[in-house]
């Protein structure tokens, strides 16, 4: 119970609803006394006042033991006994919301926003709510036209501007979740580089889609210049100048991740071995991938350089390789798949089926497995921004290996370097 309490208050959500409540509940006993003072019915106001009394905690009882409905018509029966309590109004629409209904909820917006006696800031949170409501519902232009009329009153509120942001982005309007993000960069004096760099990226992407290849190579040539350590920038301006048959280029983009982001290079080997095919000329790819060590050693380089050895029939070189690579991560099936299929191949059966019996005991552990630093999602591919809490660059690869007493265990194998707005 008291872990339950614990996690519930934890919500800053929930910490909100807690505070409109009890702001409502002191507000309504002082207006009921005022009320029984002034028309001299002491004795039916305190057996109204002790009935709100008693709804109102039993909502909160109700709140607390996750218990929605049994919560929403306590409260509703405090406002019938304190109409005045604009602050339980608020809160009733928030639960309404936490349950799905949005349909109430929205109403209790629009009957805030439509009274003469409220003050015009409550108006704008009910307003602001009423966005919420809107994009709880899956109406994001209604919800975004609601946002954008808080906004205009309140133009230096960043949670407002944030809400702008996402719809904008689930928009795939990226033009202006763009400039929206630049003007929460300028407000909060925080480095946003990397997002504004990942919105010129996904314009750059819709412009290469059309076929305007000039402007989306533009886009990504800016999104490295705001960011140099957009790796999805140099892919993609990367793969333009491949299509356009610009090897050499592609080839020096591309590079540039092993020292910008060196954990990201197994992104890049197999472009890399596209584009040298193409030039007919592979030797440059064995210089790429241990110039790559030399800057982190990573079992996923060293199967890469094991292939390409065995490519060039350098045998005992690939199989080195390939062990340095299980070395760094035994559980990397695709590296024992590759070790036994050499070993079958030049008749070294005993060790295939040594190699291969290791696999066995490794296959249900995958290797890549991904998570979300912020919220804690594991989506099945690397992606650059969570597609649950929409945080950027918060994907983190993390290894799932065996212990000794074959239990799993989880470490994170690389995260992308600190950003202000993790915070």
């Amino acid at each position: 119970m008291m872990d339950s309490l614990f996690q519930w208050f934890q919500d800053p959500g929930n910490l909100r609803i807690m505070a409109a409540l009890v702001g409502a509940f002191g507000l309504g006993v002082l207006s009921l006394k005022l009320i029984s003072r002034t028309r001299g019915s002491q004795k039916s106001k305190k057996s109204s006042a002790s009935q709100g009394d008693e709804a109102f905690f039993k909502g909160i009882q109700y709140i607390l033991s996750d218990e929605t409905d049994s919560a929403i018509e306590e409260f509703t029966k405090f406002v019938q006994v304190n109409s005045d309590t604009i602050e339980t109004y608020v809160a009733l629409g928030n639960l309404y919301r936490s349950k799905g209904d949005i349909e109430r909820a929205i109403r209790i917006r629009q009957s805030i926003i439509l009274r003469h006696d409220v003050d015009q800031e409550i108006k704008l949170q009910a307003l602001f709510d009423l966005g919420l409501d809107y994009k709880k519902g899956g109406f994001l232009n209604r919800a975004l036209d609601t946002f954008l009329q808080v906004a205009e009153k309140r133009p230096s509120d960043l949670k407002v501007l944030k809400e702008v942001e996402r719809i904008y982005e689930e928009q795939r309007d990226w033009e202006n979740a763009f400039k929206t993000r630049q003007k929460i960069s300028k407000l909060s004096g925080e480095n946003h580089r990397n997002i504004l760099a990942h919105h010129l990226v996904e314009m750059g992407k819709a412009k290469q889609e059309q076929g305007e290849l000039s402007k989306a190579k533009s886009y990504f040539s800016k999104a490295i210049s705001t960011d140099q350590r957009c790796v999805d920038a140099y892919l993609h301006l990367g793969d333009l100048l491949f299509e356009k048959g610009d090897y050499k280029k592609a080839i020096s983009t591309w590079k540039k991740i092993v020292h910008v982001a060196p954990q990201f290079t197994y992104l890049a080997y197999r472009r890399l071995e596209g584009a040298y095919s193409k030039m007919k000329n592979l030797k440059p790819i064995e210089d790429f991938l241990r110039e790559s060590l030399a800057l982190n050693s990573d079992a996923f380089t060293h199967l890469a350089l094991s292939r390409y050895l065995y490519s060039q029939d350098d045998l005992e070189g690939a199989l080195r390789e390939v062990r340095r690579a299980l070395e760094l991560a035994p559980q990397l099936w695709e590296a024992r798949r590759f070790q036994g299929h050499i070993l079958l191949a030049h008749g070294r059966d005993q060790e295939a089926l040594e190699a291969y019996e290791e696999l066995l005991a490794h296959l249900d552990v995958p290797f890549l497995k991904f998570q979300c630093s912020q919220c804690g999602l594991e989506p099945p591919d690397l992606q650059w921004q969570c597609p649950n809490c929409k945080h950027w660059d918060s994907i983190t690869l993390v290894e799932t290996s065996l212990s000794k007493d074959s239990t799993r265990s989880d470490r994170v194998l690389w995260k992308l370097p600190y950003r202000p707005e993790e915070k």
